[in-house]
């Protein structure tokens, strides 16, 4: 059938409904693609912190004797404040750029709500406060051990966040919004009903159609005008002199559905 030839399920996945009442599936980040995320984002502070520990020794020509040469609450500020400005890049880097660190831009993954929004301060911040917490004993130990057993891959911070690291994919925004060029657009003569499966068919066989055989676009894209048109024998025609007109019309017919 149509159908089960366009369903698309990945697993795992995160499963989000847009506003105009279209459901996507998200396909979940797996530990592979966040453990490369981290060496990135990881290498970016080491080579912050290896110029700051050279600009620092220009100024101070024992930066090891200085350290010691603080107090213990001196001592454990630094260490908060080191800790502070790795938390600080984190979060800002999440928040600023819509749920991407720059390792996470690299290797395509964003950190979303639960409910696929886009991440907040409260949430960027307490999954990266929790951090520390994953990385016991070492090396992350504890994060990944949580993320193998949970079914979205979900470290502590994620969990207690309310979290959820997605792969990016790029959609086609133009399956929810009319062609530029100007294409004939019919009533339907009949009464054909169309409910939320019937658009997400037509949507998804619009977004596809381009990579698909000419004859079997062409193929598809009767059947759906047959089934969904509810035009007369002549209308149906004009409809299916060409993909552009053929196409035009079963976007203008999902469209209509209010």
């Amino acid at each position: 059938m149509l159908e089960a030839a366009m369903a698309f399920s990945p697993s795992p996945s995160l499963d989000v409904a847009t506003p105009e009442r279209v459901a996507l599936t998200l396909p979940v980040a797996g530990i592979g693609y966040r453990c490369l995320a981290w060496l990135l984002d990881a290498a970016i502070l080491f080579f912050f912190w290896v110029i700051a520990y050279f600009v620092f020794s220009l100024l101070v020509s024992d930066v090891l004797g200085a350290f010691r040469g603080l107090s213990g609450l001196g001592q454990t500020l630094l260490v908060v404040g080191v800790f502070a400005t790795q938390w600080l890049y984190w979060t800002a880097a999440e928040v600023l750029t819509h749920g991407q660190t720059p390792g996470k831009r690299l290797t395509g993954i964003r950190v979303v709500r639960s409910d696929g929004s886009p991440v907040g301060v409260y949430e960027s911040a307490v999954r990266n406060l929790l951090r520390a917490v994953d990385f016991l004993p070492l090396l992350y130990a504890t994060g990944c051990i949580t993320m193998l057993f949970t079914p979205q891959h979900r470290r502590l911070g994620d969990l207690l966040a309310g979290t959820v690291l997605v792969r990016e994919e790029r959609f086609n925004l133009d399956r929810y919004t009319a062609p530029a060029t100007a294409v004939p657009t019919l009533a339907p003569s009949g009464t054909v009903h169309l409910g939320p499966e019937e658009v997400d068919l037509i949507l998804d066989f619009l977004e596809r159609a381009a990579w698909l055989e000419p004859e079997a676009r062409q193929r598809l894209g009767a059947r759906l005008v047959e089934r969904f048109g509810g035009l007369e024998e002549a209308e149906r025609a004009r409809v299916l002199a060409s993909p552009e007109t053929l196409e035009g019309f079963l976007r203008a017919r999902a469209q209509s559905v209010s």
